[in-house]
């Protein structure tokens, strides 16, 4: 597939409360069906980014994969976004990929936010993760991921990048600049879904959620509009060319990450 139409959803997230922002979420995707082929919610999409690990928490065959599940099976989309997951007596930060066909793929969230205890609370991942879907390679990232570009490299595996995020709106210039210095630096497509509104210990979102080319040009931007959705077509030929006309990659540096 040469065109890539990929659609972002920037709820505001009832805090703590998965029904609701199931329900919440049912309402924008329905609109989307046979109009996309990939949608993109933000990080915790369920209950906010919130540290009742306990309270909260699902396993992979609970409620939430089952309703990503139907959701991509009825409108014929992947969707993909992050959920308090329980495995093995760990919770994890789980950035959860499904496919039409119920295929899953899923990468937990590396870079914990120590600054909000997020590292206290969760088990951090230890593996980068590519999806290959509809013929795009695509990299899962999840939120404070973004400011780590050793860990978002991209050395040829990747033309589009998926970040999903509850990036606070205090940092958003922040967010805007890194998101758009990951495209540019790695040749490829940057997508990120952020929320709005604020959550249950007082926080402020303020959406931004974005796609920017691999030259930098923003392709798609949700603003500050609250409960919103925004679809733009990605050219996975027009990426190809540009990287041949200008082979940055040729010129980059080898290295090694280590867990």
């Amino acid at each position: 597939m040469d065109l890539l139409r990929i659609s972002l959803v920037q709820p505001d997230i009832v805090w703590e409360n998965p029904l609701a922002n199931r329900s919440k979420l049912d309402r924008l995707l329905a609109p989307l069906k046979g109009t996309t082929d990939l949608i993109l919610l933000p990080e915790m999409f369920t209950t906010g980014f919130s540290m009742k690990v306990r309270e909260l928490a699902e396993e992979m065959d609970g409620e939430s994969v089952a309703w990503m599940k139907r959701w991509a099976a009825d409108i014929s989309s992947a969707i993909a976004g992050s959920l308090i997951i329980k495995e093995n007596n760990h919770f994890f930060n789980r950035f959860v990929f499904v496919t039409p066909e119920a295929e899953i793929t899923f990468y937990d969230k590396r870079h914990l936010f120590s600054m909000g205890m997020e590292d206290y609370f969760f088990q951090k991942g230890n593996r980068r993760v590519v999806v290959n879907y509809a013929g795009w390679r695509i990299a899962l990232f999840v939120c404070y991921d973004l400011r780590f570009p050793v860990w978002c490299r991209s050395l040829g595996e990747a033309d589009l990048v998926l970040f999903t995020a509850n990036w606070p709106g205090k940092r958003k210039i922040v967010w805007q600049t890194l998101t758009r210095a990951r495209a540019i630096e790695n040749q490829l497509y940057v997508a990120a879904s952020n929320r709005t509104g604020t959550d249950g210990e007082g926080v402020s979102y303020s959406g931004e959620s974005l796609v920017i080319s691999p030259k930098g040009d923003f392709l798609c931007d949700l603003g500050n509009r609250m409960n919103s959705t925004g679809t733009c077509i990605l050219s996975l030929s027009e990426l190809n060319l540009f990287r041949e006309k200008f082979p940055v990659a040729r010129d980059e540096d080898t290295f090694e990450i280590r867990n």
